[in-house]
């Protein structure tokens, strides 16, 4: 990828009909209300930041930056807007306006997520590699990711009643969908901040246990295994407190979570 030669590579300006999206642009949702404050702003002072584009054809364009700008011009009146050319092929205009997209902090964290997915699946990288280029941790590039465990028709309804990335990671907690739908229904419904949305799914997942008698005996089945590593920690921390200096260490395989607990035995003093 290059910028053009000297002669070429100045700022030029390009008819607004001559530039055509980029299919690989994540942000699907461009809000009205921020698309007319920026044309305001474009009309009063002009495009301060040029688009990126590249050329497709002898008399077409491709934006690899800078579509909310071309919109907000389009809206401003503009029939021209300035221009940077890049000489690259398809593969990397998809990757920079991707990156281009992925790191700006303005985007959903439903897009950001899919964006971060079609950057995976599209190049064949590892997450590792993903978040190295977005200037993430793994760690976070893989809970955006789980974000997309929700259903197309959640993710919309979250956006929608303008929940947030803890309320979304707080649903993850329910694996059953119809319960989940339950879940996210009554916390729009009620307006939930969302220590109020964890304490409900906490009661969903505790009622959702299935009972079954065998032999005189109840068997509770609990869905989330939290409840049970929540168990241990507790455990670990009143023998703290009474004094037992006891150690407790966790590592998650990704299948499974490995506890290890060292409990000291009491010394006993020998006679002399």
């Amino acid at each position: 990828m290059n910028f053009l030669s000297k002669s070429e590579s100045r700022i030029i300006e390009i008819p607004t009909i001559k530039i055509r999206p980029n299919k690989t642009q994540p942000r699907k949702i461009f809000e009205e209300d921020k698309l007319r404050d920026l044309a305001k702003s474009i009309e009063e002072n002009g495009i301060l930041q040029p688009l990126t584009v590249r050329k497709v054809s002898q008399s077409e364009y491709e934006i690899v930056a800078g579509e909310r700008r071309l919109r907000a011009a389009v809206l401003a009146g503009f029939i021209k807007v300035p221009c940077i050319i890049l000489k690259c092929n398809d593969r990397e205009s998809a990757m920079l306006a991707l990156l281009e997209n992925l790191q700006r902090c303005d985007l959903g964290f439903f897009e950001e997520a899919r964006g971060i997915s079609r950057l995976i699946r599209r190049y064949g990288i590892t997450q590792e590699q993903a978040a190295q280029k977005l200037g993430k941790s793994q760690s976070s590039v893989a809970n955006k990711l789980r974000l997309l465990n929700l259903s197309y028709d959640e993710q919309d309804w979250i956006v929608q009643a303008g929940l947030s990335e803890r309320h979304a990671r707080a649903l993850l907690r329910i694996y059953d969908q119809q319960l989940r739908k339950e879940a996210l229904s009554k916390i729009i419904a009620e307006n939930l901040n969302v220590q109020k949305s964890e304490e409900l799914i906490e009661n969903m997942l505790f009622n959702a246990g299935e009972s079954d008698t065998k032999k005189g005996r109840q068997k509770i089945i609990i869905r989330d295994i939290r409840i049970f590593v929540n168990t241990i920690n507790k455990a670990v921390k009143t023998m703290k407190l009474a004094g037992i200096d006891a150690v407790c260490d966790h590592k998650d395989s990704g299948d499974y979570i490995e506890y290890t607990v060292r409990i000291p035995k009491p010394q006993v003093e020998r006679p002399a």
